[in-house]
């Protein structure tokens, strides 16, 4: 099969970023593509065929997993840069399907190249479960060939890739749905009813707590060979070249520990990220500003020593607010979840115990509620038929493929999860320049700050470019 050529012109990129903060987009020659699922033999209507694009940790125990029960799911492809975890994701699934069918099954096809998997005319739907840095250009692949997707959080790297993102999938009527999955736990949805529904009276603060990596890990690592398993290069992607060492990609011990990637700048923001999305998605949810956007926030920081392999933020506050006056104060100093503070009261929502993966963090406390408020009967208040109900959906990954079906738009479309991430690159833009910030939620810029929109793109290293 020839290899689709994946090299855009960066001239392109930053054409289309600046056009992206002003809500326009323009893409030339892209083909119409009517997928498998519309017109194949694979139709919604008997079966949806499954590829998945990343097999590492969150992939093998969380987002594969989280369809491959269904019986209107058939996972038949996976594809990874690491060999050895494309050969291990295949004998997971052969085998669960072997499990479940009570026969053998050999039935997974592997990939090295994720543009292979998606040029598969049996592929109906693809999970991207990749590095941050790794989650916009097969995501748009995916969607041009018509394909849904299932893409894990952030939507993005930076802001500026997001809103291509978003503007990319909106306009290929593809479903699309973002990992956040607090949104398909009942805590979370029940919650932001009650704010929305105004049962706290009016908001006028939210606490959000987050765990984040201690800076005191992060040490100076030397360069080591390439494993001839792993196409790095590849890996890198759009990041800049730099030396191989184990820990700034994932083990090689084949154990699916957190991979060091996680606390590397270079391929994502640290936990503002990778935890912030979740509950600043859901600010938003129990706010209504699921479109909107802070208009100015002030952040600080503790960062590892320069030269630090893992160079993520560790201890954090930050405070901004929306043009509404609603204040929201998050810090790893809270307990980890979402405090709404209104004037007539207050509630507090957490995961609990539960864990997506088993190096998630969890509640220290054994007493921790998911769901708590200030007067008990705040939880049990009933909500009018004409008030207001939020979107309910029980499973994320389930509701992903209840709208491949119906075609209705998933609980976390790609335009709620770009926002819920710019949240959490703003504020990380206001940690590294350690000062407050004035942002425009509409054209997506910061005012009057032209070293602060530096912040919204980064150079990209061919091939590995958007346009």
């Amino acid at each position: 099969m020839k290899k689709q050529n994946i090299s855009f012109s960066r001239r392109t990129f930053l054409k289309n970023s600046i056009s992206a903060a002003t809500g326009t987009m323009v893409f030339a020659n892209i083909p119409t593509i009517v997928p498998a699922s519309v017109i194949g033999k694979h139709a919604p209507s008997n079966r949806i065929n499954i590829g998945a694009i990343g097999t590492g940790r969150i992939s093998t125990t969380h987002d594969i997993p989280g369809v491959w029960n269904d019986d209107r799911a058939n996972v038949i492809a996976v594809c990874d840069l690491d060999s050895n975890r494309a050969k291990q994701a295949k004998k997971l699934v052969d085998d669960h399907y072997s499990k479940k069918k009570g026969k053998t099954y050999d039935g997974v096809k592997t990939y090295g190249n994720y543009q292979e998997l998606i040029n598969n005319k049996d592929i109906d739907a693809v999970l991207i479960s990749t590095p941050d840095h790794w989650h916009v250009l097969p995501a748009i692949h995916a969607v041009r060939a018509g394909k849904d997707v299932y893409m894990q959080k952030p939507a993005s790297l930076t802001i500026a890739e997001g809103r291509i993102l978003s503007n990319e999938v909106q306009k290929s009527g593809r479903i699309f749905q973002i990992g956040s999955q607090q949104r398909s736990m009942p805590q979370f949805k029940k919650a932001c009813e009650l704010v929305r529904n105004g049962k706290i009276g009016k908001v006028h603060t939210v606490y959000v707590g987050l765990p984040v990596d201690d800076p005191k890990q992060s040490t100076v690592e030397k360069e080591m060979p390439v494993p001839s398993n792993l196409n790095y290069d590849m890996w890198l992607g759009s990041t800049p070249g730099v030396f191989y060492t184990e820990k700034r990609v994932h083990p090689q011990d084949g154990g699916y520990s957190r991979p060091g990637w996680l606390r590397c700048e270079q391929f994502g923001a640290g936990m503002i990220t990778g935890w912030g999305v979740h509950h600043f998605d859901i600010v938003n949810w129990g706010l209504d500003t699921e479109f909107t956007g802070p208009v100015e926030v002030s952040a600080t920081a503790e960062f590892p020593p320069v030269g630090s392999l893992w160079d993520v933020h560790g201890p954090f506050k930050s405070e901004f607010s929306f043009a509404n006056g609603v204040k929201v104060l998050a810090s790893n100093d809270y307990p980890n979840g979402v405090k709404f503070v209104g004037s007539e009261g207050w509630i507090f929502v957490t995961r609990g115990n539960y864990s997506a993966t088993a190096s998630d963090p969890v509640s220290k406390s054994k007493s921790s509620k998911a769901l708590d408020a200030s007067d008990p009967r705040i939880l049990t208040s009933e909500i009018a038929a004409d008030g207001i109900h939020l979107y309910d959906s029980r499973d994320h990954h389930i509701n992903w493929l209840d709208c491949i079906i119906s075609r209705q738009k998933p609980i976390t479309p790609i335009e709620v999860g770009h926002r819920a991430c710019s949240v959490c690159l703003i504020n990380h833009t206001s940690m590294k320049l350690k000062r407050k910030l004035y942002w425009d939620p509409q054209n997506e810029r910061f005012k009057n700050d032209d070293e602060a929109n530096t912040y919204l793109s980064r150079p990209q290293r061919p091939p590995y470019i958007l346009a």
